[in-house]
């Protein structure tokens, strides 16, 4: 990986298949755009049509030979992602990039029943990848992006409440769970992978402080207009853009040598180009991870299969 890794370093993508959940703003139309820029195609996996139409119309403008398709896929419905898989049929995918998220939300549950960042940030995204995980098997170096954040060090999961039955629910707490799953997800996903022979790869990467809409949606749900306000300042003052907040993910989706289980973000916490990231040491427990695992395959009902790709 380059020491100042940048834009200009992301290799020819011609012939490769990416699927980019929420990708129609922020981080994840980046992600999207860059990789269709360096003549990948890619999908645009999106929970609102308008919205995803919208993102697409706005691709063709910026890169009228661009190839780009948008399918419909909720995290927080398990059916929608069931759905998404079995439309998508594809026997060979190069890049699953699991981007999308939702942060610091009042207490809300999934069509499912999960708590909602959980079953959002976590479940659906472990869905998702065990039912595409045929076609990636399929395809030599294909790679599974998981973004979490730096956020994840707040908290741990708690193995025996994951989905807050018991215990009064606090959103930051919440968030930050969801996201040391997603670093526990992509752990075990690596040890499993290295462990069956493929040379697919599990990495992860978070965008530092980085200015999108994740900021506003909890508190613009709950009418709070002046914390609203606050947290729109903060992003103007602060965050860098979503540009250089998609840096990450896309370093580690396409930047050569890149190790399994690696875990990138800003070399300055909040801002800066792509570097190996502190990670709280508990997400990388080989008990945690399996037993995060187990639990997971079990509250979505999708077992992985590291024996089968998809046929030809």
């Amino acid at each position: 990986m380059a020491r100042r890794w940048n834009m200009s370093h992301i290799p020819d993508q011609t012939g490769r298949l990416a699927v980019v959940t929420g990708a129609n703003s922020g981080l994840g139309y980046v992600t999207a755009r860059e990789l269709a820029r360096r003549g990948a195609r890619v999908i645009l996996a999106c929970r609102d049509k308008d919205r995803g139409a919208a993102a697409v119309a706005r691709l063709h403008s910026e890169l009228p030979a661009s190839e780009i398709e948008l399918r419909t896929l909720d995290l927080a419905d398990l059916a929608s992602v069931r759905a998404f898989a079995d439309e998508l049929a594809a026997t060979r995918l190069d890049l699953l990039i699991n981007n999308a998220g939702v942060m610091a939300l009042p207490h809300r549950r999934t069509a499912d029943g999960f708590e909602m960042q959980f079953g959002t940030n976590h479940l659906g995204h472990f869905a998702l990848t065990g039912l595409l995980l045929p076609a990636l098997l399929a395809t030599p170096g294909a790679r599974v992006v998981t973004v979490s954040s730096g956020f994840h060090a707040l908290a741990d999961v708690d193995l025996t409440d994951l989905n807050y039955e018991r215990n009064r629910y606090r959103r930051w707490i919440a968030y930050a769970r969801s996201k040391s799953a997603n670093l526990l997800f992509t752990h075990e996903l690596a040890a499993r992978l290295g462990g069956a022979g493929s040379d697919v790869l599990a990495v992860a990467a978070h965008p530092g402080y980085a200015d999108t809409n994740l900021q506003t949606a909890g508190v613009r749900m709950e009418g709070r207009t002046r914390a609203e306000r606050y947290a729109a300042l903060g992003n103007r003052l602060v965050a860098q853009p979503a540009e250089a907040g998609a840096l990450p993910s896309l370093c580690a989706a396409t930047a050569p040598g890149m190790r399994p289980d690696a875990f990138l973000g800003p070399q300055g916490g909040l801002r800066g180009a792509p570097a190996p990231s502190f990670r709280a040491r508990r997400t990388t427990d080989d008990a945690t991870s399996e037993a995060l695992w187990a639990a997971s395959e079990q509250l979505t009902g999708v077992t992985y299969d590291f024996t089968s790709p998809a046929p030809a």
